[in-house]
């Protein structure tokens, strides 16, 4: 079956059909139509898969994926354009332009923890560049991915998007074909499966992974911007949601209070109950998650939550407070509703801290120090970074979004998008004037300081090869 998918994909692509400006903005506003239409579906889909509250499902899937399409759809014109670039005076007389062109037949796998915008978000990319798309949902998030493949064959050409379900057996017959690229989101584990997939065909691949994305806390404002972005993010199944925080011992104890009034606030005394928490999305990972918190020198470090409901998939939201460093829950991404706070005698000290950890998709820092702020910017190399906020800096399309080393590789988002899956060409254009006979042989001193003089840049030297200097002996 993939076999024969990816062959009438590349038959439509072949057949030029993803090529026109007026294909890719039909589909791109058959997406918009979509999700005009089919809201509630969408939102009834995520709330089956994750609990995930109505409300967060529209602010953080649905109404970004349309924006996205949007976006899209208004500069796509212009992305299609060619750049025009100087041309060197060594092709004097010349035009040189930079030409994007759609890389051809891409499979995007996408994820469970935010399934409708980490599926559609790539496939807007894809489609604006003008490539043929797989896609692949996640099958962990299984009512979002049956109804992928219910509605994307209603609102977008199926000839050149189509939608595969399945599991593992499914992905790995996807991996064995040969794609002009693989956009994968999800774990480091099958990031490298993938990697190693798409080695065999020299396929270039983007990697969106996660990590432990830290927040390092200088400023008593920062209690409700943390809450809203670690357990208004999927209660924490978001790669972008903060892993775990810094700051003094003097600030901590003021720090563990705030939240626990801002906790209480939004989630009422039992958070098992309320209905703006989204549940751990299956057993697997809510054992995971509570075999963190149950290892005794850890277990010892809760000093708010920590309560679980095994039936409901739910666990509350958890601070801890100096829990070891070597502990599994320190030294992996914890995605979860769980948050350890570290604490140090300087604010400062909290850089090294971080880059002892592989680098993150994203970090954050509370503060109104705009030196420290400065020093934050400039030494702790990540994915992406937001001062004074949390998880925000993904809705700014003018920005990319991806990550480096452990957290990936590439980057999408507006016209990140676009570039994700187009090739630069680099196209010259010269006319017949203008012939330098030093450029052919036999080659003599005199030609050989014509051309030096040319690749210096040499004013005299363009002119004297222009008129045909030195002349060619008859």
């Amino acid at each position: 079956m993939a076999e024969e998918t990816v062959r009438e994909l590349r038959a439509s692509f072949a057949a030029g059909q993803t090529r026109p400006a007026e294909w890719r903005a039909a589909q791109l506003k058959g997406l918009i139509r979509m999700i005009d239409e089919k809201e509630a579906e969408i939102s009834a889909a995520l709330h089956e898969d994750l609990a995930k509250p109505h409300m967060e499902s529209f602010l953080h899937e649905i109404s970004l994926t349309k924006s996205s399409c949007k976006f899209a759809l208004k500069g796509l014109k212009n992305w299609m354009k060619p750049e025009k670039v100087p041309a060197a005076i060594t092709t004097f007389p010349s035009s040189a332009q930079i030409v994007p062109e759609p890389l051809g037949v891409v499979l995007i796998i996408s994820a469970w923890n935010y399934p409708f915008i980490l599926s559609i978000d790539p496939v807007i990319g894809a489609i604006a560049a003008g490539n043929a798309v797989v896609l692949k949902p996640s099958e962990i998030a299984p009512a979002t991915s049956s109804l992928l493949a219910k509605l994307l064959p209603e609102y977008v050409d199926n000839s050149c998007i189509k939608v595969v379900e399945g599991s593992v057996p499914e992905t790995t017959a996807l991996l064995e074909q040969r794609w002009d690229k693989i956009f994968y989101t999800g774990n480091g584990t099958v990031g490298r499966i993938v990697m190693a997939a798409a080695a065999k065909h020299l396929t270039p691949v983007a990697l969106e992974l996660g990590g432990k994305s830290p927040v390092i806390v200088d400023s008593n404002v920062a209690a409700k911007r943390i809450v809203v972005g670690k357990w208004g993010c999927n209660n924490g199944q978001a790669c972008i949601a903060p892993d775990y925080i810094i700051t003094t011992k003097s600030f901590a104890p003021e720090l563990v209070a705030s939240f626990k009034r801002v906790l209480e606030r939004f989630y009422g005394e039992d958070p098992l109950e309320s209905a703006d928490l989204s549940r751990i999305v299956n057993s697997k990972q809510f054992k995971r998650l509570t075999n963190l918190i149950e290892e005794k020198r850890v277990a010892d470090k809760i000093v708010y939550g920590g309560k679980a409901d095994e039936k409901q998939l739910k666990i509350s939201p958890t601070l801890l407070l100096d829990v070891p460093e070597d502990s599994e829950i320190m030294t992996g991404e914890i995605f979860g509703p769980l948050l350890p706070i570290v604490t140090v005698e300087k604010i400062e000290e909290s850089f090294d801290l971080i880059n002892a950890k592989p680098k993150p998709l994203a970090a954050y820092l509370f503060t109104k120090n705009r030196k420290l702020q400065e020093e934050f910017v400039a030494s702790v190399p990540a994915g992406g970074m937001l001062v004074n906020d949390t998880a925000l800096h993904l809705t700014n399309p003018y920005m990319p979004f991806g990550g480096v080393g452990d957290s990936g590789m590439g980057c999408y988002h507006g016209k990140f998008g676009f570039d994700c899956f187009s090739h630069k060409k680099g196209v010259l254009i010269r006319g017949f004037g203008g012939e330098a006979n030093a450029r052919y042989p036999p080659y003599t001193t005199e030609k050989q300081k014509i051309l030096r003089g040319l690749i210096n840049g040499s004013f005299i030297a363009l002119i004297l090869a222009l008129l045909g200097f030195p002349r060619e002996k008859r």
